[in-house]
């Protein structure tokens, strides 16, 4: 695994730096970046095939689960139940608009956009991708949906705030709440001041931890479709685990964060590291994408993905305003 483990980690000095420069543009979404281009330019190298492969599972999956140490749920319950439950309606409607329009492009394909525009990104579509069963083309493509349309938030969430004439803290509420990435989330409120960022990066992370339940409630619903396990001369599928390992990590490490006992150095040195290992999974996950098939596709999954975020936006905005 040797070439491949060292091609990821200069991949990922190279996105860490990248998303240090430039906030909104996120060390994923530069590891995924690079990770298309070296595969556009180098080709499928076998020597490098173990090491790309072991990041895009294990890394990206050690990632998803170590972000439960940032969710401060108590930070998040600060807001009150009229607020949750309009982030909690406002990603529950989204997503099943956006399954539904995307019901064309396959289902795993449709399973990421969905997830990938009403919860967070780019790392949202790598954890349920766990249990969609997608291919690097699938995910390539919801992650690169999602990517153009939260850079684009970056402009439109503050136009409508000044035109609904928003307070800071629900300027805030808007942007973390129907923005995709929390690169572009801290984009946003960096530009317009301290209590919106504040707000809206909170507002995010509460919206990342509705992750852990949507990943289960998929693993359940996929696994009673599955054929259960037996010897087929045929296939040697099987039942998909009812709780993949990490969405079990992630929810022990929320838990964990929520008792207080986790010093403020190693809580720093986590977020490093989270971002460090899902940087890596991303470029692995890019490595294995064929451009071409990506821009082929990419018209009818940026169009579902776009008309998502709309519904997003509309409901966060009229709920905030109502609440």
């Amino acid at each position: 695994m040797l070439p491949g483990l060292v091609l990821v980690a200069a991949a990922t000095v190279v996105g860490r730096v990248a998303g240090t420069l430039v906030p909104a543009a996120s060390a994923l979404i530069v590891g995924i970046l690079l990770g298309v281009a070296w595969r556009s330019f180098a080709g499928p190298r076998p020597a490098f095939a173990p090491g790309l492969l072991f990041a895009r599972t294990w890394l990206l999956r050690a990632g998803v689960m170590l972000l439960g140490l940032q969710l401060a749920v108590t930070h998040v319950i600060h807001f009150g139940p009229a607020v949750l439950a309009v982030v909690l309606a406002s990603v529950a409607v989204t997503f099943a608009v956006t399954w539904r329009l995307g019901r064309r492009l396959g289902r795993a394909r449709s399973l990421l956009l969905a997830t990938g525009v009403s919860i967070c990104g780019a790392s949202a579509v790598a954890a349920v991708n766990a249990v969609a069963d997608g291919d690097e083309e699938d995910v390539a493509t919801a992650v690169t949906a999602v990517t153009v349309l939260g850079t684009a938030a970056i402009g439109i969430v503050p136009l409508v705030a000044w035109l609904c004439g928003l307070s800071d803290q629900d300027f805030g509420l808007v942007a973390g709440a129907s923005v995709h990435e929390v690169g572009q989330v801290v984009a946003i409120g960096g530009a317009a001041g301290g209590l919106v960022l504040q707000v809206a990066v909170v507002i995010k992370l509460a919206r990342v931890v509705l992750l852990a339940p949507l990943v289960i409630g998929l693993g359940i619903y996929h696994r009673q479709l599955a054929p259960a396990t037996g010897p087929s001369p045929v296939s040697t599928r099987t039942r998909p685990p009812l709780v993949p390992w990490f969405v079990t990590g992630f929810v022990v490490l929320v838990a964990v964060r929520a008792l207080d006992v986790v010093p403020a150095p190693v809580l720093d040195l986590s977020a490093v590291v989270t971002n460090l290992l899902l940087c890596a999974g991303m470029f692995a996950l890019g490595a294995a994408v064929d451009l071409r098939a990506v821009v082929r596709s990419g018209g009818p999954s940026l169009a579902v993905a776009g008309a998502g975020s709309a519904v997003l936006l509309a409901m966060v905005t009229v709920g905030v305003l109502l609440v």
